[in-house]
């Protein structure tokens, strides 16, 4: 029988806050928020009235383009309540990614924040949206994303023409009754869409996956039970929440748990071990690159960590020597590797805490209970026996609905049996602990960020200059990865690296601008006329070892 658990995302909060209504539930530093789980709960049905007086009706996707805000928290809970799809948009995006995804995703409503690093977002919406200067807040009217009708802005402006800020969102909820949010939340399904997450592959742009109530928050219970996380622990939270590590594995997790959530508005390695020293956290997730950046701190020594027990290592492979000195310098003796990919929600494998250390950093772990993944033969679609190497696979009710308006895809990815073709090849042995060996596509992972070079060429095969392109990853000691692109040119063209990172700055977000680029006169080929990527990774590894 399985231990799946039927609630929603309202039914979760609500039952979490009924549980420990005095208990410690959000701690935003940077921001001054300390709530309790009731504190809490009022800020997300405020949300949920909010949205539900925009118009905002069961199913209206909802883009949210904002770092880890104490309002993305509110409106992950929140929107979840009214039935909404919180549509999470990356913050490395430029113009050229938000457009496609608010038109691809058919949103109603963009949420937005002021500025991050090197993107100022209001100006980029602006820019996109010309017609806000005219219309009245609501009442949108674009000819480049007709479907788009609300943009809300959180920040400190005074003027945002044809925006709401969010306060007026929730000032506006005031007139939306508790009988009416009831009536609501008691028309929304565990099986709604209530998540849509971009995720790329190799055959063209990014792919809205479609994850479920029940998806997301079984997932997140079994990863936190994994962890053994309880109302004890207190997790930080310096992951982006746009992506599954932020809003799954660590967010909804600790709703699952009781948990008291630490979030930090982007991972700043200092700040993170300040915060791990201040509240007394028990738990940290992050990739290898994270907990590298910290131990490796001038001033790491100076705080005290040694409230740590557990923790999430995953998105690229765990060193030994990172590993190790989590466990000893960090104090984290528990910490886990995870494996698993947006469309399974994510997690498919993990490894256990009592596990020795030289399974967690040679493996993925094992499968989470009622998980089933299997090692297949990419061509037959056989299962092939243990040790040997094939395509992973699983099934299970985290597996996602499906991409948004994307039906081929979709059945590319899920076969008739319900299984979910990873594109991860890998090996399992005979205790069940999965090794991820490779890669079918050619993905690129640089510092835990997936980069999918198909969508880069595309994007270069705009220049008038290019002939043809093709981007590959190689390696690289900080980041795992690097992307190098090698462009022939048309004839009698020239150009120069600056000029084509000069022609992606603004455009693509800057950890898919290339770090290496070549000029070529033609690329290495089967005999059947098809690019050998591999050949051209080789050749450059051996061009800058000389």
């Amino acid at each position: 029988m399985s231990a799946f658990k039927e609630i929603t995302m309202g039914g979760l909060i609500r039952e979490t806050a009924a549980r420990l209504p005095e208990h410690e539930a959000l701690v935003c530093p940077e921001f001054g928020v300390r709530e309790t789980y009731a504190q809490f709960l009022s800020h997300c049905e405020s949300v949920a009235r909010g949205f539900m007086a925009l118009g905002i009706r069961r199913g209206d996707h909802v883009s949210v383009w904002t770092t880890n805000l104490p309002e993305w928290v509110y409106m992950q809970f929140g929107l979840g309540m009214i039935g909404a799809v919180l549509v999470t948009v990356n913050t490395n995006y430029k113009s050229h990614e938000l457009e496609y995804i608010l038109k691809q995703s058919d949103s109603t409503t963009l949420v937005l924040m002021e500025k991050y690093r090197d993107t100022n977002f209001f100006d980029t919406v602006n820019g996109m949206l010309p017609e806000l200067e005219q219309n009245a807040p609501g009442d949108l009217r674009s000819a480049k994303l007709p479907g788009l009708k609300n943009v809300v802005y959180i920040g400190e402006r005074l003027r945002t023409p044809g925006m709401f800020s969010f306060a007026d969102v929730i000032e506006l909820g005031r007139k939306i009754t508790e009988s009416e949010l009831k009536t609501r939340e008691a028309s929304v399904s565990i099986h709604d869409v209530i998540n849509m997450q971009y995720t790329s592959g190799t055959t063209g742009f990014p792919k809205g996956v479609m994850l479920t109530h029940y998806n997301i928050i079984n997932n997140a219970r079994m990863v936190g039970d994994v962890m053994g996380l309880t109302e004890k622990d207190r997790l930080l939270i310096h992951v982006p929440l746009f992506h599954c590590f932020g809003c799954v594995m660590s967010t909804l997790n600790s709703v699952c748990h009781g948990t008291t959530m630490v979030v930090m508005e982007s991972f700043d390695p200092i700040r993170s071990i300040k915060a791990i020293h201040d509240e007394r956290c028990t738990a940290i997730n992050g990739v290898p690159t994270m907990f590298i950046a910290m131990l490796n701190h001038a001033d790491f020594d100076r705080y005290d960590t040694k409230s740590l027990r557990t923790g999430i290592m995953a998105g690229a492979p765990c060193p030994v020597e990172v590993m190790n000195q989590v466990r000893t310098r960090m104090h984290c003796s528990e910490v886990v590797i995870a494996f698993g990919q947006t469309e399974s929600s994510p997690v498919m494998t993990m490894t256990r805490r009592d596990d020795p250390v030289e399974l967690r950093v040679s493996t993925v772990g094992r499968l989470l209970p009622d998980i089933e993944g299997r090692i297949v033969d990419p061509e037959t679609n056989q299962e092939v026996p243990a040790g040997t190497q094939g395509e992973i696979v699983t099934r299970s009710s985290c597996v996602m609905k499906g991409y948004y308006k994307m039906d081929q895809a979709t059945k590319d990815a899920i076969d008739e049996d319900g299984w979910l073709h990873t594109g991860d090849l890998g090996e399992v042995d005979a205790n069940g602990y999965y090794k991820v060996t490779g890669r079918i596509k050619d993905m690129i992972i640089r510092g835990g960020e997936n980069i999918y070079p198909r969508e880069i060429e595309e994007f270069l095969h705009g220049n008038p200059k290019v002939g043809d392109v093709h981007v590959v990853g190689v390696p690289d000691k900080k980041y795992g990865e690097q992307v190098l692109a090698s462009i022939m040119l048309k004839d009698g063209q020239s150009a120069t690296e600056q000029e084509f990172i000069d022609y992606c700055t603004g455009k693509i977000a800057r950890h898919k601008i290339p770090r290496y680029w070549e000029f070529v006169k033609s690329f290495p080929m089967t005999a059947s006329g098809k690019v050998q990527k591999y050949k051209i990774r080789e050749e450059f590894v051996e061009k800058i070892k000389a």
